[in-house]
């Protein structure tokens, strides 16, 4: 396969510290909205590990939601296999990449339920038929083909004709409190930039102030 030996040169713009906003959920608003301007399909795609208490890893691609000062928010079934994950263990990894830009954003956290009035606004911003699928799939349960997963979701777009979708109980949003955020360029010769933000969280969830340093690729 050509693609496994091709290296390409990411170029020569540089990442320094200085470049970067002190408040690295700021800086990576900034990077978000760059990425929808040059048009990357689905900007706010982003891989989410988790682990189970077997310390067994998992990945799967969702969609961010929604950030603020407090964190990186997304919606999901909390009985499917992520949801399981993060109530047994609730530090996760996500890995924001926007390759054609040759960047990439690593955040690490730990994960916490919103309160249900968040889940129920995003909820009710969703088309109907987006609604009615979160009736009508056990999210990560085995089914037997495709037909009856389709026969499943019309049995549910039929109870719900003509009505509104209330968010169903075991479904909603979590918010990814960050502990580290590291933002990645890049760069000729495999020498990329790489910039990472730590701080901690005390017995409360209370973060301390961000701390900046420079790592070798």
């Amino acid at each position: 396969m050509d693609s496994l030996n091709r290296h390409e040169d990411y170029g020569q713009a540089s990442l320094d510290v200085t470049h970067l906003l002190q408040d690295p959920i700021e800086q990576f608003k900034i990077w978000l909205q760059e990425a929808d301007e040059e048009k990357i399909y689905e900007p706010n795609a982003f891989v989410l590990s988790t682990v189970t208490d077997l310390n067994a890893p998992s990945s799967r691609t969702v969609l961010l939601k929604g950030v603020d000062e407090h964190g990186f928010f997304f919606a999901t079934n909390f009985e499917s296999r992520k949801g399981q994950a993060i109530a047994q263990n609730p530090a996760v990894s996500a890995v924001f990449g926007w390759y054609s830009m040759y960047r990439q954003v690593l955040v690490e956290g730990v994960v916490e339920n919103v309160p249900e009035s968040d889940s129920d606004e995003y909820f009710n911003s969703r088309p109907h038929e987006s609604k009615v699928a979160a009736w009508s799939s056990n999210q990560s349960q085995p089914i037997q083909n495709r037909e009856a997963l389709d026969l499943q979701f019309q049995v549910a777009l039929d109870r719900f004709e003509g009505k509104d979708v209330r968010r169903p109980d075991y479904w909603g949003g979590y918010r990814i409190v960050p502990t580290r955020i590291e933002f990645w360029k890049g760069r000729s010769n495999r020498m990329h930039d790489r910039i990472a933000f730590t701080r901690n969280l005390d017995g409360a969830g209370e973060p301390s102030e961000w701390k900046v340093q420079r790592l070798q690729p």
